[in-house]
């Protein structure tokens, strides 16, 4: 008896610690191929570059069989205890901080660069994946049915870390909100798994992004000058490298380009959490560069600009605040 209750109180405990294990934040949003095709585009022009890119907002208030999609697949992976994010919630944060016509510029020399809306828009949502969904209602005689193509995006990557794509049953009765859950039902469990996976990955090796370090050009240095290191002399592109090497989980990261104006870091793992005065925090690009900016002006009074591209990509400019 007293076997049963210790087996039964095991398997009880074990139940409620998976069903507590963290899981990472979703946001579902239309795919790039869906809005464009159906002419729900904008123009961003960065650097006298001019992009097209995808209208959310437009696409969710003129598109009704959309909003009825998201919000059904967002429910269906909310009921598998996924935390959600709201893309029209996300947008409308982003419109409150006025973040897409924001723009980071340099105090001294006035050196500009800005972040597309897309960008802008990952950043303030902080989801750790994207749900990128593209669907299309077809017609079989009096019935209708839903092809889908599901792909799950690491939001500060967007490499694809799980996908599915299949068609359902057809109807004549069913709403396209109903389509879509009859389509996908019976996907989402190899779906899901494959996003655990990567959250798993994630907390073991740390979470992928790219830094730039780069140099203004009326500083008087370079990633070639000099500074005294821990008792010795040593090139300020080694001492930046070092302290890389100290701070990315399991010291992991890819120098792929060093010059003397330039280091281009990616492949970057940084830790999914930390402790900081006593308590977990979340690490994302922005406190992990600002970690080694602090480095920088307290060891060696470096000044420096801190610009982010969306969530996964933090430029580092040295020379000016």
């Amino acid at each position: 008896m007293k076997k049963i209750f210790i087996t039964t109180l095991l398997i009880f405990t074990s139940v409620i610690f998976f069903g507590q294990a963290k899981k990472p934040t979703i946001m579902v949003m239309p795919s790039d191929q869906y809005c464009l095709s159906r002419g729900f585009k904008l123009t961003f022009t960065n650097q006298g570059m001019t992009q097209t890119l995808p209208d959310y907002r437009a696409a969710m208030q003129s598109d009704p069989n959309l909003r009825l999609v998201i919000t059904k697949m967002g429910q269906m992976m909310a009921d598998r205890g996924f935390p959600l994010k709201d893309l029209e919630a996300e947008m409308r944060n982003m419109m409150q901080e006025s973040a897409e016509s924001s723009m980071l510029t340099s105090s001294s020399s006035g050196s500009e660069m800005a972040e597309s809306p897309i960008d802008v828009l990952k950043r303030v949502a902080k989801a750790d994946i994207i749900l990128d969904l593209d669907f299309d209602l077809k017609a079989q005689g009096p019935s209708k049915y839903m092809v889908f193509n599901l792909r799950g995006l690491d939001a500060y990557t967007a490499k694809q870390v799980s996908g599915v794509a299949g068609a359902g049953r057809p109807s004549t009765s069913a709403t396209p909100e109903i389509l879509m859950e009859e389509a996908v039902l019976s996907h989402m469990d190899s779906f899901n798994a494959g996003l655990m996976r990567h959250f798993d990955d994630l907390f073991e090796n740390g979470r992928e992004v790219k830094v730039l370090v780069k140099v203004f050009n009326n500083w008087g240095e370079n990633l070639e000058s000099e500074f005294e290191s821990a008792g010795e002399t040593k090139e300020l592109s080694f001492i930046i490298e070092d302290w890389f090497a100290d701070n990315c989980v399991k010291g992991r990261f890819n120098l792929s380009d060093a010059t003397e104006n330039q280091m281009r870091f990616e492949q970057v793992r940084i830790p999914v959490m930390k402790l900081q005065s006593g308590r977990e925090r979340a690490v994302d690009t922005r406190s992990f560069v600002s970690d080694l900016r602090k480095h920088l002006t307290d060891k060696y009074q470096i000044q420096s600009k801190l610009y982010l591209r969306g969530l996964g990509e933090a430029w580092l400019i040295l020379g000016e605040k």
